[in-house]
């Protein structure tokens, strides 16, 4: 795998995303993805929502990966934003989240979504990617994190 620039494009990558609630922090990361990738905000950020109430999609250690299935898109798609101040993504150690990939994927491709997935949780699992995600200086430095960092995580 080459990162996760098949997934993720420049535009849609938000350094400082000023929000006030975790609906506000999802309806914005859907604009991003949306403006980015060509994709029908309203629903994007619909589908986000529903699957936001099945179960929070908090990792812990403060990242969220909000999921959804979008009719439109037509391959796994993402966005990314280090959210200030943090918000509460429902995690298990009730730790808000700071660091949020968004991931959307078609309907008919539930593998392909399960395999991006597994792709960004993996990445966002080391401490040492969260600490130079939260340290890195803007959308350029943050794009070349999730170009490298996981070509040496791929399993």
């Amino acid at each position: 795998m080459n990162g996760l620039t098949d997934i993720i494009a420049p535009a849609a990558i938000t350094p400082r995303l000023l929000t006030t609630s975790r609906r506000q922090a999802l309806q914005m990361l859907t604009e991003s993805l949306a403006r980015a990738n060509g994709v029908d905000a309203r629903a994007a950020f619909d589908a986000v929502l529903i699957r936001e109430r099945l179960a929070g999609t908090g990792m812990g250690d403060g990242v969220a990966i909000p999921h959804a299935h979008v009719k439109g898109v037509t391959s796994p798609i993402g966005a990314f934003a280090r959210l200030e101040p943090p918000q509460d993504f429902e995690a298990l150690d009730k730790r808000p989240a700071d660091l949020v990939f968004l991931l959307l994927s078609p309907p008919e491709r539930g593998a392909d979504h399960l395999k991006a997935l597994a792709r960004v949780s993996r990445f966002l699992k080391h401490a040492d990617a969260r600490d130079r995600l939260r340290a890195a200086r803007g959308a350029d430095e943050l794009y070349a994190l999730f170009a490298s960092a996981v070509q040496s995580d791929a399993a």
